[in-house]
């Protein structure tokens, strides 16, 4: 997976006022032009949760992590599990608990997300 690429190509990136936002302008717009899923935020940032810190992930720990309700991250995860970004499993442990698991397509996604990061990255410093 290429989530690392920003670092393996030895970009340095600095934002001063408003540069931050403006990469996050193109990153959004180049990611709502693909052919693939349109994120909300939180949806977003579940997934980029489960995908970059260690497992093992449950619905609460997401929840605590994200700092919303419990409903609110299962309502995310509908959405993510139907686009099979990620999926959930009962803990053979825990019966009580849910994990969240990765799926090969939901790597493929963030890696395609990353690079579009570093183009656009890329393109904000050749401007």
């Amino acid at each position: 997976m290429s989530l690392g690429l920003a670092r393996r190509v030895g970009m340095s990136i600095e934002f001063r006022g408003p540069e931050g936002l403006d990469l996050w302008r193109r990153v959004v717009c180049e990611s709502v032009r693909r052919d693939g899923p349109d994120l909300s935020a939180r949806q977003m940032a579940l997934l980029l949760t489960v995908y970059l810190t260690p497992p093992p992930h449950t619905v609460r720990g997401l929840a605590g992590i994200l700092n919303v309700s419990k409903p609110a991250v299962t309502r995310a995860l509908d959405r993510l599990g139907l686009l099979g970004l990620a999926r959930r499993k009962r803990d053979e442990a825990d019966r009580r608990s849910v994990l969240v698991q990765r799926t090969v397509k939901g790597s493929v996604f963030l890696s395609e997300f990353s690079d579009i990061m570093v183009r656009a990255a890329q393109e904000q410093r050749q401007s």
